[in-house]
């Protein structure tokens, strides 16, 4: 068999994997889901904060309207979840969640750079990080003097990060949410399929 031929094969035994490309879709929305229902829940319980925060240009993020802003981020973040979880009208929902999550990463992550988490050895590591990675040093001097530090880090699972507060994870969820809107919610485990199924069948 020649290299072009073994390549034809690998690709006709890659094409046959389409018949789980439901899967696909269905893991992000999962996914997404849980991530969206937790930022939405926890604005939900705070949310009188979220609009102080909103709307304070000294310490938070001065935007205007803050009451209405806070409300349709609470409610793109909760009723998003709930959608995505069920696969209806996936390419809606994802609209406004993916404006979310712009106004988050330029809002709010932009000038802490790309790391979610301080690490001096992934990209983009700045000053700052290199500061916060010696708090976090110096933190852990203090847990090791005066806590038990043997039990906080138990069997090597558990361990201390600095957050750098950067655009990574909220980069990462506006590109899950960007293959959900061009491809949709995916075949047999969401709602928008079996409309689908129903209507263009009449």
């Amino acid at each position: 068999m020649s290299f072009v031929g073994f390549l034809d094969a690998q690709h006709d035994r890659f094409n046959s994997t389409r018949a789980l490309d439901f899967l696909a879709p269905l893991s992000l929305r999962l996914y997404l889901a849980a991530v969206f229902w937790v930022a939405g829940m926890n604005k939900v319980a705070g949310f009188d904060n979220v609009v102080e925060w909103f709307g304070n240009g000294e310490w938070g993020l001065g935007l205007p309207f803050p009451w209405l802003m806070a409300f349709l981020a609470t409610a793109a973040e909760v009723g998003g979840a709930v959608l995505l979880l069920l696969g209806l009208g996936t390419r809606y929902i994802a609209l406004p969640l993916i404006v979310t999550m712009l106004v988050a990463i330029f809002t709010v992550h932009w000038d802490h750079g790309w790391q979610a988490v301080a690490d001096l050895n992934s990209p983009g590591a700045t000053a700052a990080t290199a500061e916060a990675i010696t708090r976090l040093e110096r933190a852990r001097e203090i847990l090791q003097e005066y806590g038990n530090y043997a039990w906080l880090t138990a069997d090597g699972r558990y361990s201390f990060v600095v957050s750098n507060n950067g655009i990574e994870w909220g980069v990462t969820y506006l590109l899950m949410l960007l293959v959900l809107f061009f491809q949709g919610g995916g075949r047999w485990f969401s709602v928008d399929y079996w409309i689908e199924q129903r209507y263009r069948a009449q």
